[in-house]
């Protein structure tokens, strides 16, 4: 299927980028926004916004939409990750960072205490950055859950993906259902605490039921939603079926807006932290956010995550959080970071 002309991004570096970009090969560490190549990656950076993963590079399902490795990592933490990811947010001076993650069905908690502990450092080391966390859908469990939520994130968000009826062909050990629970019970957990969702197009939902999935998310309590195009990272991933203009998204977002939502983005290259920096001020403005005083750093005490500090094993933040786009911006996309990196 031949990739439409609004597929195509003006992609703009300026001296926030490749200040950031070395910082990050100082620190050791990496981005979604790098690993899964990101179109949008110059104008978050620029913006002194950046999504880390954490819990390494190897997940634990295999979703129809994801380019992510697969596998059984076998209980590995690395307890000095949230540490490195609060320095490089420091480092960096992050006004915005994004934590996101692989699922680690191997864990006891699903690497809810890892999360935990990444939110505490950030507030510690660089307590002017917000923190959003996008988290996975901890196997059902409200406990776990529970410990994500108590360690105060700016943002709490966990993508649906797609409408209810695709959710078995499109995601992995998940469904519908569970993920609308986690949104609510996170809503219910800390009412100030914006949440927030995303939906991918372009398989063969219908409009009916995109709406219904803007119905269901606005029932669970969110307020924040992103509408992209899905894009194929591989031809054993789920093929296009359709590529949705720019009008319709436009459209959709006036939907999103007119349901209840106080915060949309929709378009073609939107993805789920896409201006995530405009979201928490939205958010901020309404008195929704509060952060509370940051606890002390350490490998928390008590059953779930095994602590195991300065355990070797997992690369400390690699992955893709999102499927590659088409060839034609990957191309650009690397040669714009050449470019950055000769300079």
């Amino acid at each position: 299927m031949r990739k439409p002309e609004w597929l195509k991004v003006k992609l703009e570096t300026q001296e926030g980028f490749g200040e950031l970009k070395r910082l990050l090969r100082q620190q050791n560490l990496h981005t979604v926004c790098e690993e899964a190549r990101c179109p949008n990656i110059f104008e978050c950076w620029n913006h002194r916004t950046a999504t880390f993963m954490i819990l390494g590079d190897v997940c634990t399902r295999n979703c129809g939409f994801c380019a992510v490795k697969t596998g059984w990592p076998g209980g590995v933490v690395d307890w000095e990750e949230p540490r490195r990811v609060a320095e490089a947010a420091r480092a960096m001076g992050l006004q915005h960072v994004v934590i996101t993650c692989v699922d680690r069905d191997d864990l006891p908690d699903q690497g809810a205490q890892v999360f935990a502990a990444t939110i505490r450092a950030v507030r510690e080391l660089s307590p002017g950055t917000a923190v959003e966390v996008l988290t996975g859908d901890f196997g059902g469990s409200r406990e776990a859950l529970a410990v994500v939520m108590e360690a105060e994130p700016d943002i709490f968000a966990h993508n649906i993906e797609t409408v209810a009826r695709l959710t078995p062909r499109v995601r992995s050990r998940a469904t519908y259902e569970r993920s609308l629970q986690i949104l609510r019970w996170a809503k219910e957990m800390k009412p100030h605490i914006p949440t927030k969702s995303s939906i991918m197009l372009g398989w063969d939902e219908t409009r009916e039921e995109v709406l219904q999935a803007m119905d269901d998310l606005r029932a669970a309590g969110v307020e924040i939603l992103t509408i992209g195009q899905y894009l194929q990272p591989t031809p054993r991933h789920l093929p296009v079926l359709r590529f949705v203009p720019p009008e319709e998204f436009a459209e959709l977002r006036e939907e999103a807006l007119r349901r209840g939502f106080k915060h949309c983005e929709a378009g073609p290259l939107v993805r789920s932290s896409y201006h995530a920096w405009e979201q928490a001020d939205r958010a901020r403005e309404r008195g929704a956010a509060y952060r509370g005083p940051a606890p002390a750093l350490g490998a928390p005490a008590g059953p779930g995550t095994p602590a195991a500090p300065g355990a070797a094993g997992l690369p400390s933040a690699a992955g893709l959080a999102a499927p590659v786009d088409d060839v034609a911006i990957l191309e650009m996309v690397e040669r714009m970071e050449r470019e950055a990196a000769d300079r």
